[in-house]
């Protein structure tokens, strides 16, 4: 089976914040999948107080841009929502490819949708510039405690991590 034939297969996720680095991505799934640039519709893509990673929710109107990993089997798929924590739920939505061409997928939606901690817009360059380095590092601390009987969540990883690394204090979105 060809390549492309086999990104098809499998399980397909939009990613919109730390997961469109390919070096997080690797180190969460030992690989990078094939993906391609995509566009949701009616979200919008929020810094989070406290957080370096962003948060979706719907929002009519709005757009958050984005990739698609394709051919992610199901136990990648258990690691990502392991990743994602109690802060996420998987959800199907369309999103909209190149080409005119749309494509149901699932994707990490923000669970509190009235949470006062969202603000702004979220930056991925400026995550790149700022914040990847380290959160690549956490992420390995990630993979590393969940192989552990009594392991922390992404979630307790994040901020022992960041308080650790910052003295105590968690780091802010704003930039």
């Amino acid at each position: 089976m060809g390549s492309a034939a086999a990104a098809m297969d499998g399980h397909k996720v939009f990613v919109y914040g730390s997961l469109m680095a390919d070096e997080v991505v690797h180190v969460l799934l030992n690989r990078a999948p094939q993906s391609s640039a995509a566009i949701l519709n009616n979200y919008h893509r929020f810094s989070i107080k406290g957080r370096v990673y962003p948060a979706i929710l719907p929002i009519e109107n709005k757009s958050v841009s984005g990739r698609v990993l394709f051919g992610l089997t199901h136990p990648e798929l258990e690691i990502l929502d392991t990743f994602e924590d109690v802060e996420y739920e998987r959800h199907t939505v369309e999103v909209s490819l190149p080409v005119e061409r749309k494509l149901q997928v699932n994707a990490y939606v923000w669970v509190n949708k009235d949470d006062p901690d969202l603000y702004g817009e979220w930056d991925f360059e400026e995550w790149k510039k700022s914040h990847m380095s380290d959160f690549v590092k956490m992420t390995a601390e990630f993979m590393e405690e969940i192989q552990q009987p009594d392991s922390k969540t992404r979630v307790a990883t994040y901020e022992s991590f960041y308080n650790a690394a910052d003295g105590g204090t968690n780091p802010s979105s704003s930039n």
